[in-house]
C-alpha cells in the first residue's frame, strides 16, 4: 500500500471519528431534552388528571339556578 493511500485512509478515519463524536454529543443533548420533556409531560398529565376544571372551566361553574 502506498504512503499516499495510507495517509488518505488515516485522514478519512480521523474525519469519521470526529463525526461519530459529534453525533454522539448531539444524541446525548437530544436525550437530555427528551427526558426533560417527558418529565414536563408527566407533570402536566398529573395536574390535568387531578383537576378536570383546568381544561373545562364549566366543571367548576355553578348552574344558573343557584
Amino acid at each position: 500500500m502506498s504512503e499516499t493511500r495510507l495517509s488518505d485512509l488515516e485522514v478519512k478515519c480521523a474525519h469519521l471519528e470526529k463525526m461519530v463524536s459529534d453525533l454522539s454529543e448531539v444524541m446525548w443533548r437530544q436525550q437530555k431534552e427528551l427526558d426533560t420533556l417527558k418529565d414536563a409531560y408527566r407533570s402536566v398529565k398529573e395536574r390535568l388528571g387531578n383537576d378536570p376544571g383546568i381544561v373545562d372551566a364549566s366543571v367548576n361553574e355553578r348552574p344558573p339556578h343557584y
